[in-house]
């Protein structure tokens, strides 16, 4: 089939990709050249940013994300363990499921929900006054970011451990069976090799995940002692209005994430943070009594950790004031901005991953003194790029751009869309590409020979197979979009809401009641997004096995 594709057809979808490429890197690039034009602006202020106040940021930055991967994939290597020794327990692919909702809840709904369980006035309280011996002063700081990190990161790593240990052959767990072999003996030879080998990548993912973490550190911190290098831009430019310093924690917090991520393509991480999970895998090796107990003991602790603040926010939703909240202007106004810009970044989102596939697939099809390596290699990769460059500081690079040419403000709409769709775009793109080559796959000679190409193949032939993955992408990328703080807590005022602006705000004022009844809307939104998504995605993996099969 190389070599049969229709030049035509290959001429557009390759034209497609690189306007993608364009608008990618016009948004990365603009973001850029308004820091370098700053910081050529006022060097001397830039320079002096790097003062002790940002070397102890970026120590913060890095130590609480040390901290919070130890607690977060230190348990769960014992949790996935616990779990894979026990695959037919009553229950368990329920845990597996709920154990992947944190990664579908804004970040910002969580920090309630930690709050509403360890906050001054949360539901445990009481009971740590009592064992502290004083007042319970709350969870801001340090601690709260640990329990907010730990609640996202512990069932992700989890997953990924346990996807890693249902890679170990069946006959090495019948040859164990076989010998006898004790759980000691069977984690010393089976299992610790390969989580051994798992490890660094899952640590590498979490620990990004905690350096780039901006709601949570917003919302948890605190003050001053307990600041990241994202929060600190998103107060040089918003409170503080200080440039030249924005511009030196911006380059700051690139280069460390730039080392980070290369570090993590040398560990083999899985950056999309997906996780595909069988129900019950068989296994041959039966637990004793004093194992199945401790077993059961870590699964039942995760779980109650892992459930408290999604229970915890569920419930104080509930005792808010939900049909006042509903009829608020203010609220109806926010909500529909936020479906509104959820909605445009997700078509967004969809096309400009449609025409990367689409590209790379063009690419790969043209003879081999035909191909253009360095194009094909960016639409291969090219979406990737975007996760090197956290949303905090390319809406950063822009705020500072446009702040000489008009109200900043007024342009939050655009690149609300623009920064979501592109965020969103390394996930909608797993989505897409395998659905979008099994049906070249199939349609790539008869087009060719039958001459269909350009807006008609599309239509015609790739439409049919690519609806449900689209909608996939697309319901995936409008749940990122729906509960992002990042863009739009530099961008937003009183004439641009959204529901997580409007949420913090709320938060800010303390008016707890009514930030709880959004938390628990926004919530709900996104999983159902999430669910929409996942159940389109797994009917999507059925056609594509079909194909293949």
């Amino acid at each position: 089939m190389t070599g049969a594709g229709n030049p035509g057809h290959s001429d557009f979808r390759t034209a497609a990709g690189i306007v993608a490429l364009a608008a990618i890197s016009l948004l990365i690039g603009g973001a850029f050249a308004g820091l370098i034009v700053e910081g050529l602006r006022d060097l001397s202020g830039a320079l002096a940013a790097f003062d002790p106040y940002m070397l102890r940021v970026a120590r913060f930055t890095l130590w609480q994300a040390l901290l919070s991967t130890l607690v977060s994939v230190v348990p769960a290597l014992f949790v996935a363990r616990a779990l894979v020794r026990h695959p037919h327990f009553p229950g368990r692919g329920l845990i597996l499921q709920l154990f992947a909702v944190p990664l579908a809840l804004p970040a910002l709904v969580a920090a309630l929900g930690v709050l509403a369980l360890y906050g001054r006035a949360g539901y445990f309280a009481a009971l740590l006054s009592m064992l502290g011996g004083d007042t319970w002063p709350g969870i801001y700081g340090l601690s709260g970011i640990l329990v907010a990190h730990v609640f996202f990161n512990l069932p992700l790593s989890v997953r990924l451990f346990v996807e890693a240990l249902q890679t170990v052959p069946s006959d090495q767990w019948r040859l164990a069976s076989q010998l006898g072999m004790g759980a000691r003996a069977g984690f010393r030879l089976i299992e610790w090799p390969v989580l051994r080998q798992a490890l660094p990548g899952v640590a590498g993912l979490v620990f990004m995940l905690c350096v780039t973490s901006f709601t949570i550190v917003l919302t948890l911190g605190g003050g001053p002692r307990a600041t990241t290098l994202e929060v600190a831009i998103y107060q040089a430019l918003r409170f503080d209005f200080d440039p030249a310093r924005a511009v030196a924690l911006t380059v700051l917090q690139v280069t460390l994430t730039f080392v980070i991520v290369f570090v993590l393509t040398r560990l083999g991480a899985n950056t999309a943070a997906e996780a595909s999970l069988s129900v019950a895998p068989r296994r041959f090796v039966s637990a004793g009594r004093g194992e199945t107990a401790l077993n059961g003991a870590l699964i039942v602790l995760a779980l109650l950790f892992v459930a408290g603040p999604m229970a915890a926010t569920v419930v104080a939703g509930l005792q808010a004031e939900l049909g006042r909240l509903v009829l608020e202007p203010a609220v109806q106004r926010a909500a529909l901005t936020s479906l509104v810009l959820a909605l445009l970044s997700a078509l967004l989102a969809a096309a400009l991953s449609m025409a990367l596939v689409m590209a790379r697939q063009a690419l790969a099809l043209r003879p081999a003194g035909a191909r253009r390596p360095l194009l094909q290699y960016a639409t291969d990769t090219g979406a990737g790029f975007v996760l090197v460059v956290p949303p905090i500081v390319v809406g950063a690079g822009w705020f500072i751009l446009l702040r000489h040419v008009a109200d900043v403000f007024a342009f939050a709409p655009v690149l609300v869309v623009t920064v979501n769709a592109v965020m969103a775009m390394p996930f909608a793109l797993r989505a897409l590409r395998p659905a979008y080559d099994a049906a070249s796959a199939r349609h790539e000679r008869l087009c060719a020979q039958l001459g269909i190409a350009g807006w008609t193949r599309l239509r015609l032939i790739d439409w049919p197979s690519l609806r449900r993955p689209l909608a996939t992408a697309a319901a995936f990328a409008m749940a990122l979009s729906l509960g992002d703080l990042g863009v739009i807590a530099l961008f937003g005022s009183d004439a641009v809401q959204t529901l997580p602006y409007l949420l913090l705000a709320r938060m800010g004022s303390y008016r707890t009641a009514d930030a709880a009844g959004l938390a628990l809307i926004l919530g709900l939104a996104c999983l159902a997004l999430m669910f929409l998504s996942t159940r389109l995605g797994k009917a999507s993996d059925r056609k594509v096995d079909s194909v293949f099969g």
